[in-house]
């Protein structure tokens, strides 16, 4: 949630032309009101009706908690329900006067789409503005296949997932859309990018390029236009891609992924993008989840440790997730523990991932757990954070014996130290939790969250 203490000046004139990233915003992630900023503004009351639920929020709630005019948040709301993101949901007794008006969230109104692809399969999830599962598909892969290979693979399993809600009547494309457009988000649509989630230039929810007739802005694209994902679901926002590291986030560009030197210099949103005909957001599949699980309400800074067929972390530090100065944090599993220890796939020798990964295939997840503890035990005295979150299929299968394992390491540690131990969790998502991740890199920027 954010500050209440934004600077609210008068005079907004409410939801208006888009903002991109890298514009100031008040103290404490308040409204600011300047024209140049109304998109700001209209996210910050759409995050507010999304974490108000179903039982809404009253209009003077939603100035209090922004800092903005109840003016401008008139003009906002009425923005909002004319696209069809919001909705009356009754009224609330006040302390005087005649009962407000509350407001929600549409959540059908919008749709992301969230690839998790990992080294042997892809899992597609499609969410709703709120984040929720609304359709989930998953495929075998071969990540060494090459890129063809795998690139047709991702936009079969999306458009599966797709087409499946629409036949399953979720109401995909529907949502108050008239004539089968979608909505404008209510200030996002003056022509710039939305926010920081990588939509550069005008390849933005709602632009030229989402629409089927041509490839996005952000493609490039020179060939000949393709029908686009928008045709199948015209609330569609976009696509969040979750793989392996390293990569840079910023530009959607693979470095050499660990196991899969091919890949280096891969420029997967690009390719991507041109291929599905909407905007797509690139990321590794430990910052996605860590997004994800910060956007569903996992507060204060945490590690969250992803075993799966590699071993990876996403930090989470004062609510943000950190990926360094140059997008490489998180390379969790290459943190030599054991000099001259079993050779590792990046290269070394030694690693966290290559003992843990070589206890598993052994059946000894009493080994893999302390293995894996003592990286956490790591990562707790370098950045002295408030939990280590556990998940990735491997853990899935056996989470006591991970949390049991990891936990009796930490304990050691804090008894040691004389400090509190620090809690250990296994994922409320399970192994899908990378995929739900992604999809938030899309919903991010949409609720003003800069880190999607």
């Amino acid at each position: 949630m954010r500050g209440t203490g934004g600077a609210g000046a008068a005079g907004a004139t409410g939801t208006g032309a888009g903002v991109g990233a890298g514009n100031g915003v008040g103290a404490g992630g308040g409204g600011v009101n300047l024209l140049a900023l109304r998109s700001h503004n209209a996210a910050l009351v759409l995050d507010l009706l999304r974490t108000a639920g179903d039982e809404g929020i009253s209009r003077l709630e939603l100035a209090e908690r922004t800092g903005l005019t109840p003016q401008a948040v008139s003009k906002i709301t009425a923005r909002l329900r004319e696209d069809g993101l919001a909705a009356e949901a009754g009224r609330r007794a006040s302390t005087g006067g005649k009962p407000r008006t509350v407001l929600r969230l549409v959540p059908e109104a919008g749709h992301a789409v969230g690839v998790h692809l990992d080294r042997d399969e892809v899992r597609v999830v499609l969410v709703d503005l709120r984040g929720t599962v609304v359709g989930e598909r998953r495929a075998a892969l071969d990540l060494g296949a090459g890129a063809e290979a795998v690139l047709g693979a991702v936009g079969e399993t999306v458009t599966g997932v797709l087409l499946a809600g629409l036949d399953g009547g979720s109401g995909l494309g529907s949502a108050g859309f008239d004539g089968g457009s979608r909505p404008g988000l209510a200030g996002f649509d003056g022509g710039s990018g939305v926010g920081s989630a990588g939509f550069d230039g005008d390849s933005r929810p709602g632009s030229a390029g989402l629409d089927g007739d041509s490839s996005p802005g952000s493609a490039g694209s020179a060939d000949a236009p393709r029908p686009g994902l928008a045709r199948l679901d015209p609330a569609l926002l976009g696509v969040g891609v979750a793989l392996p590291g390293p990569l840079d986030h910023v530009r959607g560009v693979l470095h050499r992924v660990t196991g899969f030197p091919g890949w280096d210099g891969f420029p997967l949103r690009e390719a991507l993008a041109g291929r599905l005909g909407v905007p797509v957001v690139v990321d590794k599949d430990t910052n996605a989840a860590a997004l994800g699980l910060a956007a569903g309400g996992e507060g204060g800074s945490f590690a969250y440790l992803h075993l799966g067929t590699g071993l990876g972390a996403g930090l989470v530090i004062g609510g943000s997730v950190h990926r360094g100065a140059r997008t490489g944090a998180g390379e969790f599993g290459h943190q030599v523990i054991q000099l001259d220890g079993p050779p590792c796939t990046c290269g070394d020798r030694g690693c966290v991932e290559a003992l843990c990964l070589g206890a598993v295939a052994r059946g000894d997840l009493d080994e893999a757990a302390r293995v894996l503890g003592a990286g956490a035990a790591n990562l707790v005295g370098l950045l002295d954070i408030d939990v280590v979150l556990l998940g990735g299929r491997t853990v899935a299968a056996a989470p006591e014996a991970f949390v049991g394992g990891v936990g009796a390491v930490l304990e050691a540690r804090a008894r040691r130290t004389g400090e509190d131990a620090v809690p250990v969790r296994v994922t409320a998502g399970g192994d899908g939790a990378v995929a739900v991740g992604a999809a938030q890199l899309v919903l991010g920027p949409v609720f003003g969250r800069g880190d999607g």
